[in-house]
């Protein structure tokens, strides 16, 4: 960490975790940025769907680094590639999907903090990143512990 109270550096990679299928990376926790935002980055398979939601307590920011990706807010649906950005405000509901036959690479930036806890709680450590944990998740766990951080599962994203 950087010597000057007030500004953290990590020069250290964090250990990989796999959530929901997907390989993700803490880069920034609420501990590193006095509760003003978490910073992760994914790798997500083609194909995978999150569940229609909505947060109570952040905001997130997807930048798309790699992949294509659909995101559906408030019923309405647009597509981000490569250099795309989209941001999903607090208290609406919505989702995404990785379209197309690779993965999604992104960053998600989420403010204030808190959702990347949520992140570590339902993941599982990528002891090998090749190889994502069998099955799906268990819906009423992870219900359960979005509750927890005030997120609402909603169901499967609309068409």
């Amino acid at each position: 960490m950087h010597p000057v109270k007030g500004v953290q550096i990590s020069s250290r990679e964090q250990p990989a975790i796999w959530f929901l299928g997907g390989l993700a990376l803490v880069k920034a926790a609420g501990e590193n940025t006095n509760g003003a935002f978490g910073l992760l980055e994914q790798v997500i398979p083609a194909g995978f769907a999150s569940p229609y939601h909505m947060h109570h307590l952040e905001d997130e920011a997807f930048y798309i680094l790699e992949g294509q990706v659909a995101f559906v807010a408030d019923g309405k649906w647009s597509k981000a590639g490569p250099g795309g950005y989209v941001y999903l405000p607090r208290g609406i509901p919505h989702g995404f999907r990785i379209e197309g036959a690779t993965p999604a690479r992104i960053l998600l930036l989420c403010v204030p903090s808190g959702f990347e806890r949520f992140v570590i709680e339902m993941s599982v450590p990528a002891t090998d990143a090749a190889s994502p944990p069998a099955g799906t998740p268990d819906v009423a766990r992870l219900t359960a512990v979005a509750a927890k951080y005030q997120i609402d599962i909603l169901g499967n994203l609309p068409e």
